[in-house]
């Protein structure tokens, strides 16, 4: 009698965790376009505060031109592991194409953090003109967008 509860006890926990499992399975707000919409602009406005930082020439926010490309790692979309492609025109007006890793949460907020094979961003520090030592903004950030 005790082996039956049990058996019945699990069934009906399978069933439950099957059923909470399909309603929760609705498309995700977590998407390629969100995601492209969100880190393309915060992009460029940190590549226009890191200019000031090292004590570059500026560039207008419109002249840094960022494009973005992501892709889940898994097929699909949702929160996860992502990676995302960033075309932009650097300083000197050249094309310069970066490769993020990013980790998205289910609440829309990401962390993207340069590849580490992309050499012509620089470390987590750089040196100013001044010489001093700055934070590279561009080598790790983070940012949100509406999941709603």
């Amino acid at each position: 009698m005790r082996g039956r509860i049990t058996c019945m006890g699990l069934r009906g926990t399978l069933a439950a965790i099957t059923t909470l499992a399909a309603f929760g399975c609705g498309s995700s707000p977590i998407t390629s376009a969100r995601i492209e919409g969100a880190i393309a602009p915060t992009f460029a406005n940190l590549v226009h505060v890191q200019l000031s930082r090292l004590g570059l020439p500026p560039m207008a926010m419109s002249d840094v031109k960022v494009t973005a490309s992501c892709r889940k790692l898994m097929a699909g979309s949702g929160a996860g592991e992502w990676v995302c492609t960033l075309v932009w025109l650097g300083p000197s007006r050249q094309t310069l194409r970066d490769t993020y890793e990013l980790f998205v949460a289910t609440d829309g907020c990401y962390t993207a953090s340069v590849d580490a094979a992309e050499g012509h961003l620089g470390g987590p520090t750089l040196k100013a003109l001044d010489g001093s030592d700055v934070r590279n903004l561009l080598y790790t950030f983070e940012g949100c967008f509406d999941t709603t």
